[in-house]
């Protein structure tokens, strides 16, 4: 398959670009495009056939649900009912980086829901991504724009990576600005469950609802008959060839433990080491890269996916990382690298 690769200037978008693009959608093809999270493969959310293509493309399993994406607040004939606490959310932070769980309607194919009676929604704050949507006329199912498991795509130059000649079209604009895939919010239950941590906080969530609160089970490895209530909560994601190992605890005895597994494995491996500003000048030996400033946590999600896709240009043997603390956005960070690690490939060293 040819794929059509157009690059936006998102402050002079061109319109029969997007209409091109929209018009893909239409007839039932796929596009990626740019979100302010990460970029996104879209169909046609209402079109089984289409929406089949996603998980084709991506080699994505079907029993993980997909995210429909819309231009605006007015959902009512996707859902069977807004419910006053999703209303607010809805009210301060779309459009945004948050996804919001309801019951579905009869619209909603199983294909895009994976068979679960619930559906996740959200309007993107991306300007290219909402016109696409208008454009396309029809809500649009869009997990992340790569292959199944790898790090999510930031830049387009990552979609091209994974998707060229396997779908009919690429839209590119800018860099992702957030980085990490937005907040699933279940609003079916009550009080609200945040089943995946993302840019808008819990800290953030709870100023509308105090109630408001994380499913345990985000942060540990998932079991096999494990049902996913949303994208992400079963499968490794975020994972790049070499294996991740995430070194844990106090920072000095983390740089410490880093390099001593670094020196036992010169010889035969040849390692990454994801740091911070603060700590890659103190490790002697490795391919270190930095994530950016570590109080500064929304650089560091921004630059999170596309450090873990740069080591496999440069074949490491093994990544190992510092860990952030579990609190605010640091939580989110957190739960990606954990994914990226498959969980059970975590060291822990004592503080």
């Amino acid at each position: 398959m040819d794929t059509k690769i157009i690059i936006l200037d998102v402050n002079n978008i061109a319109r029969d670009i997007i209409n091109e693009a929209g018009q893909v959608i239409k007839d039932g093809g796929l596009v990626a495009f740019p979100t302010e999270t990460v970029y996104g493969l879209g169909a046609n959310a209402l079109d089984k056939n289409a929406v089949e293509k996603i998980f084709k493309a991506k080699g994505r399993p079907q029993d993980n649900p997909l995210i429909v994406h819309v231009a605006n607040c007015n959902i009512e004939n996707l859902v069977k009912e807004v419910p006053n606490i999703a209303n607010e959310i809805m009210s301060k932070y779309w459009p945004g980086p948050i996804t919001l769980i309801f019951n579905k309607s009869e619209l909603i194919p199983d294909t895009t829901s994976a068979g679960l009676k619930t559906v996740g929604i959200r309007m993107p704050s991306s300007i290219i991504a909402r016109k696409l949507i208008e454009a396309a006329g029809t809500p649009i199912a869009a997990p992340s724009a790569n292959i199944s498991g790898r790090p999510s795509p930031t830049e387009v130059e990552s979609c091209i990576e994974d998707l060229s000649g396997k779908i009919e079209y690429i839209l590119g604009g800018e860099k992702s600005q957030i980085g990490l895939e937005s907040t699933i919010v279940d609003c079916t239950c009550n009080p609200p469950c945040i089943l995946r941590p993302g840019a808008i906080t819990l800290e953030m969530l709870k100023e509308i609802d105090d109630r408001i609160y994380i499913d345990k089970s985000i942060m540990s490895k998932p079991k096999k008959d494990f049902k996913p209530r949303a994208p992400g909560m079963k499968y490794r994601h975020y994972a790049p060839k070499a294996p991740v190992k995430i070194i844990s605890g106090d920072i000095e005895k983390t740089i410490a433990k880093i390099n001593e597994i670094v020196q036992t494995n010169m010889g035969n491996k040849k390692i990454g080491i994801i740091a911070t500003d603060e700590t890659k000048d103190k490790y002697p030996y490795g391919t270190v890269v930095s994530l950016g400033n570590r109080k500064q946590l929304d650089t560091v999600g921004r630059n999170l996916f596309e450090v873990l896709r740069s080591f496999d240009a440069i074949d490491v043997d093994l990544i190992l990382s510092e860990a952030f603390e579990e609190k605010g956005l640091g939580y989110a960070i957190m739960n990606r690298l954990k994914k990226s690690a498959g969980f059970d490939i975590t060291l822990r060293i004592g503080k």
